[in-house]
């Protein structure tokens, strides 16, 4: 699979909408926020991808099968991602986790560092394994192994159980999360890699295609010598899959390398410094500075402004916000942040609890017919926790009139890199003409930084 080819499915869709939840959720919905994100992701990598259904449609079998070879082929270098949701059933109350099943003509690997992979990323593992026709034992039981070629390699993903509601909030809240695993998985299996577990306790990385050194140690604010001490290596050589030691938190970073486009200002502004301060503590007497250059960058007693938090896996503005008794707009203010993109690692500035004020960044929403909290919490872009952390709920039921806090400034969304109109209407259950019609669009192109305004 040197010259890898992908072909992304979003299992069931329109007339089929797979399994239901309790609440509503349907699996063909999933599925499709699922692929689109694949598909995405894919691309970003420079991988050539193809995507089965981008909506809501019905897709026979046949058509489904058409579509995969139309693609690529029936040819080696094809990897088939079929995405689904479990469903357990009465039989096996609490099932959860991941479970991947590839095809008769395949060996284990890409399965085996699919399921590993979305281990590491959070999820429980289940199994990876074939299913046999029960009436011809030498054939796939599933059609999208049977019937896509010979060559070709499918796999199909479940992510977990949609009639748990406990595995469903984790599918639905780190979704994103998963899908970047299975997207590592692939492509360190075409490059001939294996995706090992990651240990038990400590904090580690493991190593993503285009990784180097300097960018994993820019990352956790550390330099390379440092990265390389922490992981008894002699060489800057790296392969994908390796797991790496890195720093547990912010009180481990007391160095910031310098890199293109950097400045005094901007490192100052990261570490809740300022400029006067960082010139201070590097003896620095002009603002230039060299790519490469290592910078003392520790402010804990310097930090005149506030207090700070460093940015943890599932962190949102909103969350951190909310933690604080602040608002979105003020952490935005304080830091200089232009978007609500954060990165694992990165330091934000908190304000003083005498300035924080009493909490003001909620309003409420009144639950209506055929609400649930999942659809209300990515409405307002947020998680099902934390919006039942905001309620003090501790369970998912509704009723109708039911009035809940939600973040203020939910009507308006601010355009992120990658962003598409649909990926913006899917995510807030609204559909792109609406979005168009709402904010006066005639095009379907976007800009990094526009503010949308939401239904």
């Amino acid at each position: 699979m040197n010259n890898l080819q992908v072909v992304v499915d979003a299992g069931h869709g329109g007339t089929d909408p797979g399994a239901v939840s309790s609440s509503g959720v349907r699996e063909k919905d999933l599925t499709l926020m699922i692929a689109q994100y694949m598909y995405e992701e894919f691309q970003k990598r420079g991988v050539p991808v193809t995507i089965v259904r981008s909506t809501d449609e019905t897709v026979s079998p046949t058509e489904r099968v058409n579509r995969i070879l139309d693609a690529y082929g029936d040819n080696p270098n094809v990897v088939i991602i079929s995405n689904h949701i479990n469903a357990a059933g009465s039989a096996t109350q609490g099932a959860e986790g991941a479970e991947v099943i590839y095809a008769l003509r395949d060996d284990s690997t890409l399965a085996s560092n699919i399921l590993t992979a979305l281990g590491n990323a959070g999820q429980k593992m289940r199994k990876f394994y074939q299913r046999r026709l029960p009436s011809d034992t030498s054939k796939d039981y599933y059609f999208i192994h049977r019937n896509t070629g010979s060559n070709t390699h499918p796999v199909i993903v479940e992510y977990g159980f949609i009639d748990n509601p406990e595995d469903l909030s984790k599918i639905q809240n780190n979704y994103k999360e998963y899908v970047d695993a299975v997207v590592d998985a692939v492509i360190a299996t075409a490059e001939g890699e294996s995706i090992p577990s990651l240990p038990e306790s400590g904090n580690y990385y493991v190593v993503q295609n285009g990784d180097s050194l300097w960018k994993i140690a820019n990352k956790y604010g550390i330099t390379v010598d440092e990265l390389k001490s922490l992981n008894g290596l002699s060489s800057n050589n790296l392969t994908v899959g390796q797991i790496l030691e890195v720093p547990s938190s912010s009180s481990d970073v007391s160095t910031y390398t310098v890199k293109a486009g950097d400045s005094l200002w901007k490192i100052a502004n990261m570490y809740g410094l300022t400029v006067a301060e960082l010139k201070d503590l590097n003896g620095l007497t002009s603002d230039n500075l060299s790519v490469g250059q290592v910078l003392k960058v520790n402010n804990s007693s310097n930090n005149s402004s506030g207090n700070t938090y460093t940015v943890k896996s599932g962190d949102s503005l909103w969350s951190i916000a909310n933690k604080y008794e602040t608002t979105v707009n003020t952490l935005k203010s304080l830091n200089n942040l232009t978007s609500d993109v954060l990165n694992v690692g990165q330091v934000l500035l908190i304000p003083n609890e005498s300035s924080n004020g009493s909490s003001n960044n909620s309003s409420t929403y009144t639950v209506k017919a055929g609400d649930s909290l999942w659809n209300i919490a990515n409405k307002y872009g947020i998680t099902v926790d934390e919006l039942k952390n905001l309620n003090g709920l501790t369970s998912n039921i509704l009723n109708i009139g039911q009035v809940l806090k939600v973040p203020s400034g939910g009507n308006t969304y601010t355009v992120k890199s990658g962003d598409s109109l649909w990926s913006i209407a899917n995510r807030y259950g609204t559909t792109v003409d609406t979005l168009k019609s709402l904010n006066g669009l005639t095009s379907n192109t976007l800009m990094i930084g526009q503010v949308l305004n939401l239904p």
